[in-house]
């Protein structure tokens, strides 16, 4: 009971993390591209996972001093890696593009929808879909078109591109879901966030200009994303979920929307209209739905 407790303690530090860290990301967006951020947001964030690394192999040579860790050459590791980096790199873009253009709070609001869109892609890969979830998606569709559609029916440029990282987001949880629990799952983010910074690195030198002063005045909010969000939330997922019903994990994680919407609010003074906050409320429950059978299942048997 203490283990699940503390599991949940992490894995809502961990959501915290995730939502505040759109503050930083919008702000990075005053000082540099989004391509130049995700350079050091991914590669700084990698770097930080190494002692991290190191701690587990140097335990596991002591526990089991026949079986050596996983060599990060491994095959299937560099496999993962490719899929799974490739996918984080233009989701991360698109999420960091759609902050030039939209409030920290949509942009929670909006990526999280990878929650209710995971299902779908797993319907299409012939996988069983329950009528809750099909439910749930109905209703986030209809909270995301208060949302972000104007009575104009348009729909801004930034809801467009953070929609869309949300699309590649749930395939990029797909992707490590099946190598996670094939690989060192450590080892595959190490390598997947370096590779979304070589990617970033390559596409910034092609269509931004880099610019070494502006990089310097965007310190705090790449610091904080790449350490505080890719790294330590990451690790405190991976912890929280070890010891967390996977029902129960997925509704703390999808308060990271929330913290999103609260932190833009008090740091940046992002208001939403009431149609905007109808909206919100919507989807936040089109992400509770399909998790409630889930939920009664592990809470009473």
């Amino acid at each position: 009971m203490i283990k699940q407790f503390k599991g949940e303690i992490y894995l809502m530090l961990a959501a915290a993390i995730w939502g505040t860290a759109f503050v930083f990301q919008k702000m990075g967006m005053d000082y540099v591209g989004p391509f130049t951020f995700g350079v050091f947001r991914f590669g700084l964030g990698a770097l930080a996972l190494l002692p991290v690394i190191w701690f587990l192999d140097g335990r596991q040579r002591r526990k089991t001093p026949e079986e050596a860790p996983m060599p990060f050459g491994e095959r299937q590791l560099l496999a993962g890696s490719l899929w799974c980096g490739l996918s984080n790199f233009v989701a991360g873009s698109l999420q960091q593009i759609a902050l030039v253009y939209t409030t920290a709070g949509k942009a929670g609001f909006i990526t999280s929808l990878y929650i209710v869109i995971v299902p779908i892609i797993m319907f299409f890969l012939r996988q069983r879909v329950g009528l809750l979830t099909w439910i749930g998606v109905a209703v986030g569709a209809f909270g995301l078109y208060l949302l972000c559609v104007t009575k104009e029916m348009h729909i801004q440029i930034g809801d467009s591109f953070a929609l869309a990282a949300a699309v590649c987001y749930a395939f990029q949880i797909l992707l490590t879901d099946y190598y996670a629990s094939r690989v060192d799952p450590f080892k595959l983010s190490f390598l997947q966030f370096m590779l979304a910074s070589l990617l970033s690195l390559i596409t910034a030198v092609l269509v931004e200009t880099i610019d070494l002063h502006a990089i310097w005045e965007c310190a705090v909010p790449i610091l904080y994303t790449a350490i505080l969000e890719v790294s330590i939330a990451f690790t405190l997922q991976v912890v929280g979920q070890k010891y967390t019903k996977p029902a129960i994990a997925s509704l703390i994680m999808a308060l990271e929307a929330v913290f999103a919407a609260i932190a833009g609010a008090v740091a940046l003074g992002e208001i939403m209209s009431g149609r905007e906050l109808a909206g919100c409320v919507i989807m936040f429950a089109s992400f509770i739905l399909p998790q409630i059978p889930d939920v009664k299942k592990e809470i009473w048997g």
